[in-house]
């Protein structure tokens, strides 16, 4: 018996050391085979407080090191608007970055990845070269969903051919006002256009199964799908005079008609996750509103992805921003926001709320709640079997077919207002053969202007220089024949136009880029010198007017002077759709998302108020036919 007991133990032992990393390595919530409730609950009874807490804060690119994500098991990092790897970074750039950052969470005891969110809001438009779609102002007009939905395919590849797997993409609010800076992010003052236009979700994030469980978030894990996000929730378009990050004064039933009813069907369409907004409802604050958030979002529209903060958001809850943080901190995670846009110091975020739940001010369930909501996105769209993104689609960035996608939304965007100065003699479509014409105006040349805000930089750059496009300058020299003499002038007076005997001129105005607050404004005009330029020029020569903004502007002193005008809010890259239907080789289809005021002390004015006396109603649109190529 003695003989044999050192070798059997020596076997038992050998048995129990091969075995032993294979019972450690199996870990249920790494097993994708395990189903999803059992994956979110094997790995929370695992979590202690810290890994808990830091699943719940998302901290901006700038700050997140390596050394950051695995001390304080960081859940997100964001990059800002502007916020890149270096100056016109390539996808591969863009790539490494997110991946660097993705092996500091990789790293922590559980190994939890973070997810990585950018505003890809008109296409991936913090990104170089690639393709910037019109903001949502013009897609509304196009009154085309399915359009908005390959829209949603072509950016969800472009952002994650930067390695990107989350997008804080549809603007759902209803543009009420707009003297608010943020009306061009708004598909419509119609809820109803706003509803359908919910279907760029499914194009970011794939078609939601039949089966799959209402109010669920759905992610697909095909190659080049991202998770979404319906912001700003609720009423951020309502607020009174427009005011960015105002109060929008309205009652329950109003605002359950009007600014609520894109959230059902944006949760209905499987949308991972809810941005609040900075705005008040009836003077309560949205970030410290429990009522809306929890009991409304949560428990009644049975939303089950995770609720984000806005930027800052609990911070802004006191005036001034952070003077009291500890209430900022209690108010906004009780009011059911799971997961904190903080986005630079969060060490006093993570202290703040760690105080809090050990001394029993926020209960130990809250917390759970926002873990597991944030740990079910994360598992349903695939990020722990494929955390790290590669560059199999890096030449999806900018690519051709999503240029003429982008095209083909301008065309179907641009809404004509007036086409000659009586009916039976239109100006439109312009003739491509021509002895001489005109191009001039502030926004002719000009891709930034042409781009709006929320491109490249977070309140846009004017000029050429920001990425790869067309002006409508060029735009116009590729369309005309080639016998036919293109002039720029920029701003020319009106002898210059006299004394050249041009055929026509087009004309293109507008307002400079401008994000957010910047943009909020109470005279809404079109910026200098447009208003010189259309005189000199449409006081001496037949001229189209080509308006670049992101709202309806004031044009009534114009209007008599100018042959035809023809809305374009902000188009982007892809200036050829612009001449695509100016010169015939498409028809105008457009027609308006928004009331075209006449003047500003209407406002707000909308379609079905009792005293409505527009310039132009919602819904106008005058068509033309496409001619035969020249």
């Amino acid at each position: 018996m003695a003989r044999f007991s050192i070798p059997m133990m020596g076997f038992l032992l050998l048995c129990i050391i091969l075995l032993a990393p294979t019972e450690a390595a199996y870990l249920k919530y790494k097993d994708p085979k395990q189903p999803l409730n059992v994956r979110i609950r094997d790995l929370m009874k695992r979590m202690t407080l810290e890994e808990k807490i830091g699943q719940m804060v998302q901290i901006e690119r700038s700050v997140a090191t390596p050394d950051a994500m695995n001390k304080y098991f960081i859940g997100s990092v964001l990059s800002g608007g502007g916020s890149v790897p270096a100056p016109k970074a390539s996808a591969e750039a863009w790539v490494n970055l997110v991946n660097g950052i993705q092996k500091g969470s990789l790293s922590t005891r559980l190994g939890i990845p973070m997810i990585y969110g950018i505003d890809a809001v008109h296409g991936n438009n913090n990104v170089y070269n690639a393709t910037i779609f019109p903001h949502n102002v013009g897609l509304g007009a196009t009154r085309d969903p399915k359009l908005v939905k390959k829209i949603g395919e072509a950016t969800a590849l472009e952002v994650r051919a930067t390695g990107i797997p989350y997008v804080f993409a549809p603007c759902i609010a209803v543009c009420r006002d707009p003297r608010w800076g943020r009306c061009y992010e708004s598909y419509s003052e119609d809820h109803k256009i706003v509803q359908a236009m919910t279907e760029l979700i499914p194009g970011l994030q794939g078609d939601m199964p039949p089966s799959a469980q209402k109010g669920a978030p759905f992610v697909s894990i095909a190659k080049g799908k991202v998770a979404a996000c319906a912001k700003h929730y609720v009423g951020d378009g309502g607020t009174t005079k427009g005011i960015n990050e105002n109060n929008t004064v309205i009652d329950l039933n109003g605002l359950l008609s009007i600014h609520m009813p894109a959230y059902l069907d944006s949760i209905l369409k499987g949308v991972a996750t809810v941005m609040v907004s900075y705005s008040s409802w009836n003077g309560k604050k949205m970030h410290a509103n429990q009522e809306l958030v929890t009991g409304f979002l949560k428990n009644k529209l049975r939303f089950r992805g995770f609720v984000i903060s806005d930027w800052e958001g609990i911070d802004r809850l006191t005036s001034p921003p952070k003077a009291n943080y500890s209430y900022s901190v209690q108010a906004g995670v009780s009011a059911g926001i799971d997961m904190i846009m903080v986005p630079y110091n969060f060490t006093d975020f993570i202290d703040d709320l760690t105080y809090q739940v050990k001394n029993n001010i926020i209960p130990m369930s809250r917390i759970d709640d926002a873990v597991k909501r944030i740990l079910r996105v994360k598992f349903v769209m695939g990020l722990f079997e494929e955390p790290f993104a590669d560059l199999s689609l890096v030449n999806e960035l900018g690519k051709k077919e999503h240029r003429e996608l982008a095209r083909e939304a301008v065309r179907k965007s641009l809404v004509l207002l007036k086409n000659g100065k009586s009916a039976d003699k239109p100006s439109l479509p312009l003739p491509k053969k021509a002895g001489k014409i005109l191009i001039a105006g502030s926004h002719a040349d000009n891709l930034g202007n042409q781009c709006g805000g929320w491109t490249i930089t977070w309140q846009g750059l004017g000029g050429n220089d920001l990425t790869v496009g067309t002006t409508i300058l060029n735009a116009v020299k590729s369309a005309v024949d080639p016998t036919t003499q293109v002039v720029y002038n920029e701003n020319p007076d009106a002898n210059f136009v006299k004394s050249n005997k041009f055929d026509y001129a087009v004309v293109v105005v507008g307002e400079p880029p401008y994000a957010e607050t910047f943009g909020d404004s109470l005279n809404l005009t079109i910026s200098e010198p447009g208003p010189s330029t259309i005189a000199n020029v449409c006081g001496a020569v037949k001229c189209v007017v080509v308006v670049i903004s992101g709202r309806p502007v004031v044009i009534q002193p114009y209007l008599a002077k100018v042959d035809a005008l023809v809305a374009a809010w902000l188009p982007g890259t892809e200036g050829q759709g612009v001449t695509d239907v100016l010169f015939g080789d498409y028809g105008f289809t457009g027609k308006l998302a928004r009331t075209w005021f006449k003047t500003v002390d209407q406002l707000p004015m909308n379609v079905g108020d009792q005293h409505y006396d527009p310039l132009f109603p919602f819904g106008f649109g005058l068509t033309t036919k496409p001619t035969k190529s020249y």
